[in-house]
């Protein structure tokens, strides 16, 4: 009856241990769903709307198979039109029960372009003469390394990106921007194929394959007690070890007959050890997918969140952008700066970062050890702040910390249209103690600030005005009570070292020259972007201005020492005297009306920008 049982028991672990098995491989189904992208018309660029990545739910693979370099990167998709507005391109979107659409998209007619109504030209006239490149051969623009993309990936031959896209984003395939897109491209997604009784049911039949092995060697050792019935005869002789002789009596005597323990130990062992082996094997491989999810969903737990206010547009860069942005910003600059090349500086500084930057290129170029400029600080970045807003020109304020100096440099990037890449135009040092005001997340980005907003303490237009005024007044300004002098170190500085300098000048030259300071408002327009307490940070532009001119006409204003106003102005002597401009890039935090604060300095940076002859 124990063989019985053991054979039961060995069937039905075969069933459930298959079955197991089975729902993990042929029954098991397909893991992922794919969409093929079919392209009929060629184009540079092949835009994937997010409707057709996420026809189903869960993570994106995009694959692009072709020949050499494929690029592939993805975005808002109002972004990604804009930037493909002049271009041609294929439009990948969902159609009718999921199935793809592709569409042949035109550019757009640029402003001023002969419409329909516009009157018939001369076919002649018109016709483009011999070797001129007609728009067809025009080169197309390469999509690699644009600051607009929130991430991009390039390989060679097959391109796999694994994606997590929302439906306002979209993806853009290409290779160089002139040959046509890949058209092998597919898009797939993970699906849900949980066995949750597959791990069950393996385990289960493991523990009654035990049991039948189990009652299998019961089985066994039953049989060998009981083989059969004895019979009654003649009473045996009782069965002694057989002594054998040996010269070492020490070594006791050898019996013939193994005990009983010797007969079965071994076989026991061999028949549990197979057992315990399969049940190991049994129990590997199962997934968390393969056993039935039995805890509660965990309940989430509330934070604290800043909701962007409704109708506020998205913000211009996500951090991981930032960061990006700024790092090639930092390495185009340090390039620059080694090469003393304005022109290549010029294609990541505009404004006054810019124009100082012009200024030290000339001065070590004339001043073998002249000071190199500070370099563009990009990790690690504390804070982003992007504008919110759709359009174009869209800003981001950046806060960058020196590790080794323990410094943080407080900075403005701005995107003039789609296809320009961010340049600096605001870099300052921020103050020691400074404490930065409560700013909106960067998921939810900063509205811009009218530069005559009326919220304000000041108008962000008039800021630069007012300080100024505050520089050469001092205490006599109509706008002393609305800034915090008493924490203002650049000032203080300023005002340090104009008495400084006309100390020095007195006492050699006060009878013969005059020696004046003034500050203005710079040439860089203000920029300012909103905090949550109703205030904005502003950053303007300040000139500081000196002048030295002769009060006798037979006296002359030479520069003796003074190498660096003697290099740009191109004169080390002048009966007119000389002028020289020194450039300030100040942040401040501008509170909002009613608040009952003052108008808080938050960082400046400053250098000498011009100097000339007085004409």
């Amino acid at each position: 009856m124990r063989f019985v049982w053991a054979v039961a028991a060995f069937v039905l672990a075969a069933v459930m241990i298959g079955a197991g098995i089975a729902q993990r491989t042929v029954f098991q189904g397909p893991k992922t769903e794919t969409a093929t992208i079919s392209v009929d018309e060629p184009a540079p660029y092949l835009l994937i709307d997010g409707a057709v990545l996420n026809t189903l739910p869960g993570t994106q693979t995009l694959r692009a198979q072709g020949d050499g370099e494929i690029f592939a990167s993805y975005g808002r998709t109002t972004d990604m039109q804009a930037w493909l507005s002049d271009a041609e391109y294929v439009h990948a979107t969902a159609g009718a029960e999921g199935a793809v659409v592709t569409e042949l998209v035109e550019p757009e007619p640029a402003a001023g372009e002969a419409g329909a109504d516009a009157p018939a030209e001369d076919p002649e006239a018109s016709a483009p003469a011999e070797g001129e490149a007609t728009d067809a051969a025009t080169a197309g623009r390469s999509p690699v390394g644009s600051d607009l993309w929130l991430d991009e990936f390039q390989q060679s031959d097959i391109l796999i990106a694994p994606l997590q896209l929302p439906e306002d984003m979209s993806v853009l395939v290409a290779t160089d921007g002139t040959a046509p897109a890949p058209s092998r491209v597919s898009v797939s997604w993970p699906l849900e194929t949980t066995t949750p009784w597959a791990g069950p049911l393996i385990v289960a039949g493991g523990v009654v394959l035990a049991i039948g092995v189990f009652l299998y060697i019961l089985g066994i050792r039953h049989a060998r007690r009981s083989r059969g019935p004895r019979r009654k005869g003649v009473p045996l002789p009782v069965t002694e070890p057989i002594s054998v002789p040996i010269d070492d009596a020490g070594k006791g005597v050898i019996s013939t007959s193994p005990g009983r323990r010797a007969l079965s130990g071994g076989r026991r062992a061999f028949a549990v050890v197979p057992a315990v082996a399969v049940s190991a094997l049994l129990f590997t491989g199962c997934s968390s997918d393969s056993w039935p999810q039995l805890a509660p969903t965990p309940t989430p737990t509330p934070t604290a969140t800043v909701i962007a206010p409704e109708g506020q547009q998205a913000p211009a860069v996500t951090k991981a952008q930032a960061e990006r942005i700024l790092s090639r910003i930092s390495s185009t600059v340090s390039e620059a700066d080694a090469a003393l090349d304005s022109e290549l500086a010029s294609t990541r500084l505009e404004g006054a970062a810019l124009a100082l930057r012009e200024t030290n290129y000339k001065l070590r170029a004339a001043i073998p050890d002249y000071k190199v400029p500070a370099p563009i600080l990009a990790k690690p970045l504390e804070i982003i702040l992007p504008q919110a807003y759709d359009g174009w020109p869209r800003s981001v304020i950046a806060v960058a910390d020196d590790e080794q100096s323990k410094t943080s440099s407080i900075m403005v990037m701005t995107q003039q249209d789609a296809w320009a890449d961010y340049k600096l135009s605001y870099i300052a040092s921020l103050e020691a103690s400074t404490t930065l005001p409560a700013l909106a997340p960067s998921y939810i980005g900063a509205t811009q600030v009218e530069p005559d907003s009326p919220f304000l303490v000041l108008p962000p237009q008039d800021i630069a005005a007012a300080y100024s005024d505050i520089i050469n007044k001092g205490e006599e300004s109509q706008y002393y009570d609305l800034f915090d002098v008493e924490n203002d170190q650049l000032r203080a500085s300023i005002v340090a070292d104009r008495q400084r300098r006309l100390d020095e000048f007195n006492k050699t030259a006060s009878s013969t020259g005059s020696l004046e300071f003034q500050s203005a408002p710079g040439s860089q327009p203000p920029f300012a972007l909103a905090t949550l307490e109703s205030g904005a940070i502003v950053a303007v532009n300040i000139h500081e201005s000196d002048t030295v001119k002769p009060t006798n006409e037979d006296a002359v204003i030479k520069l003796e020492n003074n190498t660096t106003v003697k290099t740009l102005a191109g004169a080390d002597q002048s009966a007119s005297g000389f002028s020289t401009t020194f450039s300030d890039q100040v942040f401040f935090y501008v509170p909002g009306t009613g608040s009952g604060e003052k108008i808080q300095l938050l960082g400046y940076s400053s250098d000498i920008l011009d100097a000339k002859v007085i004409s």
